[in-house]
């Protein structure tokens, strides 16, 4: 049987990569256990509740499309989901008549606040109460960056088109 490779083993970059995809992995493992025992949600949901949480208005479809880590047909079938349980409601936009806006419903706030206190309560020992503040500014630049590189290949033209 082959033996695992050790961190000093590992090249920097692959070390890094593999951190990430396995504390993600962990991390969103445990929080949907935590939010599909105690409320009936799939994580899933709670990432489409959360970007609903965070924004003042309605959010356009397609932008929930965009801006979580689902496909935009998961999107589709999760806010299916939630209006079936009167968490979210779909209103047509005032912006552009061929589309809809998704927001939280009353009850939708008050599932989702209770929800993540489920993911913060979930994370806190694997996650924020072994990290300090340093730490925590350390994973928030490197998001940013990756996500500031993501955007920008997204605006440039493609090659060959």
């Amino acid at each position: 049987m082959p033996k695992k490779l050790t961190q000093a083993e590992m090249p920097a970059e692959d070390y890094a990569f593999y951190g990430l995809v396995w504390a993600g992995t962990v991390m969103t493992e445990r929080v949907d256990r935590a939010l599909t025992k105690a409320h009936g949600l799939p994580v899933s949901w709670f990432e489409v509740m959360l970007w609903l949480a965070s924004s003042p208005e309605p959010v356009p479809a397609s932008v929930l499309g965009n801006s979580t880590m689902l496909s935009r047909s998961q999107v589709s079938r999760v806010v299916d989901a939630l209006q079936a349980r009167g968490l979210v409601s779909r209103t047509p936009s005032a912006r552009d008549a061929r589309s809809v806006e998704i927001s939280l419903t009353d009850e939708g706030r008050k599932v989702f606040a209770a929800a993540d206190d489920t993911r913060r309560a979930a994370l806190a020992p694997v996650f924020t109460d072994l990290l300090d503040d340093r730490d925590l500014e350390a994973l928030g630049a490197v998001w940013r960056k990756l996500k500031a590189e993501k955007e920008r290949l997204a605006q440039e033209p493609h090659a060959g088109s």
